[in-house]
């Protein structure tokens, strides 16, 4: 098994922690529960998280990359691409080209990277369904990408609890604390970690059906409270993430609060990942 003592996450508000704690008291997230489940191996790990809410791939390239590499990390996650994907017009090809462009440089520079594959989000959000096509695409173009670099994938896709209800939270755009812990628990088997195994994959006890005028109502209500607001703030030009910067910018211990407190920017916790 390789002990690893750098680890650098780069993202978006998935990896920030989105879903799995709030601003006031902090975000938890996989990426803190993945370097948890690390130092679980290794007590020195140094860690650091440069993810920022609302980044599009493009951003996370330009703003993370750079100080991920200064870092020396020898184990990197990249989580980018939804909030990409969401948008009208999107090229699943330029996305995955720049995801490309991460993993090359952080391999070369001696990291082992971790990328993920991204949920049927139709099944999430039914008004969604129309970006299936290009969910499909952009993750095929994933696996072959991370295939040329030796980037290992966390490919879910196909797995039916990601797209259950309790994986996410009430906004359906992040994950829930469950849903964190199940993205942690696969990061870990990935990597072989001791205490790790494939019990991530196993799908939640079943639910009673809803009736379908709950269903409908939910949606009705998804819309007037997450989804629509969040169309409005993209008419706007405005993000989430406009204002803040990485909770934990420098490589520290595990056990060491990140330094700082990230600036609280005017939006909320609206940003798909």
């Amino acid at each position: 098994m390789t002990v690893y003592t750098r680890y650098v996450a780069l993202g978006d508000s998935q990896t920030e922690g989105l879903g799995d704690g709030d601003d006031v008291t902090g975000h938890r997230g996989w990426a803190d529960r993945l370097a948890e489940h690390l130092a679980g191996a290794n007590p020195d790990l140094l860690y650091a998280n440069l993810a920022v809410r609302g980044r599009l791939a493009g951003q996370i390239r330009a703003e993370q990359l750079a100080p991920a590499l200064a870092l020396r990390p020898d184990l990197a996650t990249v989580m980018a691409g939804m909030n990409d994907l969401i948008r009208p017009g999107c090229e699943p090809a330029a996305v995955a080209e720049v995801l490309e462009e991460m993993y090359a440089a952080l391999t070369e520079s001696g990291a082992h990277v971790v990328t993920v594959t991204f949920p049927d989000i139709g099944k999430i959000a039914p008004m969604a369904r129309p970006l299936r096509p290009k969910v499909l695409d952009l993750n095929a173009r994933i696996r072959a990408a991370a295939a040329r670099h030796g980037v290992t994938v966390v490919d879910t896709f196909a797995m039916e609890f990601v797209t259950d209800a309790r994986m996410w939270g009430t906004d359906r755009l992040h994950a829930s604390p469950a849903g964190h812990a199940r993205i942690a628990a696969a990061m870990a088997h990935s990597l072989g970690l001791p205490g790790s195994d494939d019990t991530w994959m196993l799908p939640f006890p079943s639910l009673p059906a809803a009736a379908a005028w709950r269903v409908a109502a939910a949606e009705l209500r998804w819309f007037a409270t997450f989804a629509g607001p969040w169309i409005g703030r993209r008419i706007r030009g405005r993000s989430s993430g406009d204002g803040r910067t990485a909770k934990r910018p420098e490589l520290t211990p595990w056990t060491q609060p990140a330094a700082g407190v990230p600036a609280r920017g005017p939006g909320s916790n609206d940003e798909v990942s």
